[in-house]
């Protein structure tokens, strides 16, 4: 059967908190499979819109990936599993065909009093290139597509630490203005694409959860996603990122790696 059509967003809204996802969605795996890095984005989006507190900032979300994500029509849910005056706890799940296969919690905690010292960064930001780097035809996935990649170093098919500059072509969900949030958690996900040791075409590095901690609200269109796997033999695999906006470091995303031979 023919796929949803491409619209100018990564998912189109159906009602009762149910989400049409289209081709933007697709990931390099499968074309029928999506990249994890829209629906995170999504469940960041359900989480952001749960019982909302000017008081609280998001500071950790961790995404347990159950199953593969499929290009089909999803349902998300989201409530506060622990209410607090300074700290709660958020628990949100997506399903696919009456089946969850991704899970979340997210830590809000009461934001830094104004007087608070800021920490100088120990990171040195990399510049913006000035022009978009050309996919390589072996990666045009839908979802690969969908995002502008302007690399720093390294990349999808180089071999070790990467960096790029990353921006949505598209809203995360049609008519809307991504947050911040969503897109740092749409790209997240890339860290272990970018800094892979090992070619994709002939071995697996998945990852079943990725964790953010994140430092303060990302602004701007711009993010910067900044990568290095390690992998030992008869162990895991693990993508540490650091994820920028101009400003300066917004995020840190580690990711356990399961590596074998396809």
């Amino acid at each position: 059967m023919p796929g949803p059509p491409v619209t100018d967003a990564f998912f189109r809204p159906k009602g009762d908190n149910r989400y049409e996802a289209t081709p933007h969605t697709s990931g390099p795996w499968a074309p029928n499979l999506q990249h994890a890095g829209p629906p995170a984005a999504l469940i960041g989006r359900e989480i952001e819109r749960t019982e909302p507190r000017d008081d609280l900032v998001l500071s950790r979300i961790t995404f347990d990936i159950l199953h593969a994500v499929p290009v089909a029509e999803l349902t998300v849910s989201a409530r506060v599993a622990r209410p607090g005056r300074s700290v709660e706890l958020i628990e949100a799940s997506l399903e696919a065909n009456g089946r969850e296969v991704v899970s979340a919690r997210a830590w809000r905690v009461r934001k830094a009093p104004a007087e608070t010292p800021a920490t100088p960064p120990a990171y040195d930001l990399p510049p913006l290139p000035g022009e978009e780097a050309p996919m390589p035809d072996q990666l045009q996935s839908g979802y690969l597509r969908a995002i502008e990649w302007r690399p720093v170093h390294g990349g999808f098919l180089e071999p070790g630490p990467a960096a790029a500059w990353t921006r949505l072509r598209h809203p995360l969900v049609e008519g809307e203005e991504p947050t911040g949030l969503q897109r740092v958690l749409a790209v997240a996900d890339s860290g272990n694409g970018i800094s892979g040791l090992l070619d994709m075409r002939e071995w697996w590095f998945i990852n079943p959860e990725l964790t953010l901690h994140l430092d303060r609200e990302p602004v701007g269109e711009w993010i910067c996603l900044d990568a290095a796997t390690s992998m030992q033999p008869g162990g895991a695999g693990l993508a540490a990122s650091i994820m920028s906006d101009e400003r300066g470091p917004v995020a840190r995303g580690m990711q356990t790696l399961y590596v074998g031979r396809r």
